[in-house]
């Protein structure tokens, strides 16, 4: 399979490229805008000059099986409808784009081409967050928490707390009837937000604060007199009467441990299958993300 990456950023060289670099039945394209960057990790990763593209025109010539978008948000509804035109199945880095209309867009796009288009949402596959889905989950919690960083708010939901919400999404046991949305903006920047949805017999609440004392994510999901602890990804900790703690093995690659290896292979496998793959469920969490953002500024305002 010819397999191309656009965007060799912090996450493709920390969590992509080590898998797909790892693969013996795929030929490896990467491109880049930077020539910096395209030569440290062609050099890094021992790629060959023939497969370092400068422009993507350059990459779709190689007449690509798959393609991953790592680039910056703003870019992705550009890459994005490049390589659906093109006919490549595309993986891509959450969010598909910062506006709701421009990822309707590129959902539509997808169907209407037949081509498989994928969110890389990569808890729903991290092994100790798939684990709560076989938890009883009558009360979801969920925090995703930094240091020092208020940001725009559509920036801030778009590109971080969107992970909060489509892991409650994900785990959440049954339909969602109610959706409420609390959130603090001072000087046109985010500092926290909350999200509660809740349904028949359950309740799912997100959080991410911006100011707080350390960088965590922590997910807590319970019911039936069990509760199951999942600490930054890691450590999983169930109650049953008494704590019991579970770490992740020594050994355990990062992106193991954070579901990317699992997604990357997933993708690949549905590609090589003839598989193809919808965003309709990721567009649904895009939807949630627009409203948390219209509500919040309504708040503020």
């Amino acid at each position: 399979m010819k397999v191309g990456c656009i965007g060799l950023g912090d996450i493709a060289q920390k969590a992509y490229l080590p898998v797909l670099t790892s693969l013996a039945d795929t030929e490896l394209h990467v491109q880049t805008r930077s020539p910096a960057t395209l030569a440290k990790v062609a050099g890094a990763h021992h790629i060959p000059a023939a497969r370092a593209h400068a422009d993507l025109d350059s990459l779709l010539a190689q007449g690509l099986d798959a393609a991953f978008v790592h680039a910056p948000t703003a870019v992705h509804p550009e890459i994005v409808t490049r390589l659906l035109e093109a006919g490549v199945p595309t993986y891509v880095d959450k969010p598909l784009a910062y506006e709701l209309a421009e990822s309707e867009r590129l959902v539509k796009l997808a169907e209407e081409r037949g081509v498989s288009l994928t969110v890389g949402f990569n808890r729903r596959l991290a092994p100790g967050y798939a684990q709560c889905a076989d938890h009883p989950r009558e009360l979801i919690l969920m925090q995703k928490n930094r240091v020092g960083l208020p940001e725009d708010p559509r920036t801030l939901v778009l590109d971080d707390f969107i992970h909060v919400v489509d892991t409650l999404r994900f785990l959440a046991p049954g339909p969602i009837e109610h959706t409420v949305v609390r959130a603090r903006i001072r000087a046109g920047l985010m500092e926290h937000v909350v999200l509660q949805l809740s349904g028949d017999g359950f309740t799912a609440i997100g959080t991410m604060n911006r100011l707080n004392g350390s960088t965590e994510e922590i997910l807590e999901v319970s019911g039936q007199d069990t509760k199951r602890q999942v600490l930054n990804l890691a450590d999983v900790v169930d109650h049953r009467g008494q704590p019991t703690l579970r770490r992740r093995g020594d050994w355990v690659p990062v992106a193991r441990q954070r579901g990317i290896e699992q997604c990357v292979l997933a993708f690949l496998d549905a590609v090589r299958a003839h598989t193809t793959l919808s965003a309709r469920d990721a567009l649904a969490t895009h939807e949630l993300c627009e409203r948390i953002v219209r509500e919040s500024l309504e708040q503020a305002s």
